[in-house]
């Protein structure tokens, strides 16, 4: 037994105890170190759980707007893993451990069913986040993990070449087999500071610095700023680098007061940030998609017929889509805007018409740390064994969740690795 002694504060209760050795530190109490503490306790292991925070699950319960988007309910793991890029081939061995129905069987048999949205985004039924933390701590509850809060690690323990345990601001903590899923640089404001890539690299690991992956975009123009809080579905944006690569996408785009956020924004965020190091983007925003710049002029002349003495600026809110006149009207000359529709000149038409189809901003930057979903950077899969998630350098070393260098999407990819990689390294470790 190690002589040191620590604030304990556990499932069932707060006091003072010696330190013990464990068979399993889990550092991290987020998704991932919930799941592979709670596993490996399955197995009769004697694990403890240390989180810098005073509660667990903080960055979880605001996921999903507090709704939790808990996984996507594709059930074709090779569909499934097909939106991962390169990270596909190392993950399908994970994945034939715990798959996208061992998550719904799993919360489902705790008492939480799902429930399935658009684009199969997975919600508990009660759309409460804080219920699949619940359900986690009753799991560790349940298999009587230790729980040691407001524990800030420091270093790896490292002895002849072993890793042998955890040194923190209360001492050191040892253990047969460590696991960390302390999380990325996404939600900084939960405690996610990225510590863990430190720990990692004085181990011999290579890192991968992190870079928001699924984040919102800032944007210049007022007029976007203006519209916050809307929300258009579908529409079309495009991103025009300086060298003129292009980006564009289809699909629901939410405006604020910072620029533009919504899925198809948070979709496509990693490769737009790739353009953004050429400097600000030139963006176009399509409000009919699905129609051509023809199709789109007979509407106006069919909206001028109805209102023949009435001012462009007028009829606006019947030109645009519901709730982007004020973008329609930041994108027209003040004389189109003033005149009659009566006397629009055909030329002057044919600018509302492109206008329409090609409302112009430009985007200088993604919102960074603090307002990504999702951040991507960490430990490549190349130098972990993905069959169990133990580093190929110490055997005894897990690596679980957002320290996992690998890019996904939103709409409950990135739960899922969590889930997956929190299991398998809590049934190895």
């Amino acid at each position: 037994m190690v002589a040191i002694f620590a604030w304990n504060s556990t499932l069932r209760g707060s006091k003072f105890l010696p330190m013990e050795n464990f068979d399993v530190i889990v550092v991290g109490g987020g998704p991932a170190g919930m799941m592979a503490a709670g596993h490996a306790a399955e197995y009769g292991r004697r694990v403890l759980l240390v989180e810098k925070n005073r509660q667990l699950g903080e960055k979880l319960n605001l996921t999903g707007g507090g709704r939790c988007n808990i996984t996507n309910a594709e059930f074709d793991v090779r569909e499934f893993l097909s939106f991962f890029g390169d990270a596909a081939k190392f993950l399908f061995s994970p994945f034939s451990r715990f798959a996208v129905q061992d998550t719904f069987d799993f919360f489902a048999e705790r008492g939480l069913p799902l429930m399935v949205e658009d684009r199969k985004r997975a919600f508990p039924e009660t759309e409460q986040a804080t219920d699949v933390t619940r359900v986690l701590t009753e799991y560790m509850q349940e298999h009587e993990v230790e729980i040691r809060y407001g524990i800030n690690v420091q270093h790896l323990i490292v002895e002849n070449g072993t890793i042998t345990g955890i040194e923190t601001n209360r001492g050191s903590f040892l253990a047969e087999s460590i696991v960390l899923a302390t999380g990325g640089a996404a939600y900084r404001e939960t405690g996610s500071t990225s510590d863990a890539f430190e720990w990692l690299r004085e181990v011999g690991h290579t890192i991968h610095e992190a870079t928001p992956d699924i984040v919102p975009l800032r944007v210049k123009d007022p007029w976007v700023k203006e519209l916050s809080g809307t929300t258009l579905d579908p529409m079309k944006i495009t991103f025009t680098a300086k060298d003129g690569s292009m980006i564009a996408r289809t699909g629901k785009i939410l405006f604020t007061h910072f620029g533009v956020s919504g899925p198809l924004i948070l979709n496509c965020a990693h490769k737009v940030k790739h353009l953004l190091k050429q400097g600000p983007l030139d963006t176009t925003i399509d409000l009919f998609p699905g129609l051509e710049i023809n199709e789109v002029d007979r509407r106006i002349l069919e909206v001028f017929e109805e209102n023949k003495n009435k001012i462009v600026r007028n009829v606006t809110k019947q030109l645009a889509p519901m709730g982007m006149a004020r973008a329609l009207i930041a994108n027209l000359s003040a004389e189109v805007l003033e005149k009659k529709v009566n006397i629009v000149t055909l030329d002057e038409r044919k600018s509302i018409s492109k206008a329409l189809k090609r409302l112009t901003c430009t985007v200088t930057g993604t919102m960074g740390y603090d307002w990504a979903v999702v951040c991507d950077g960490g430990i490549p899969l190349s130098e972990v064994d993905t069959r169990t998630m133990a580093s190929r350098l110490h055997p005894n070393l897990f690596v679980a969740g957002d320290l996992l260098h690998i890019s996904r999407p939103s709409g409950g990819y990135s739960l899922q690795i969590c889930w997956t990689t929190g299991w398998v390294a809590g049934e190895n470790a």
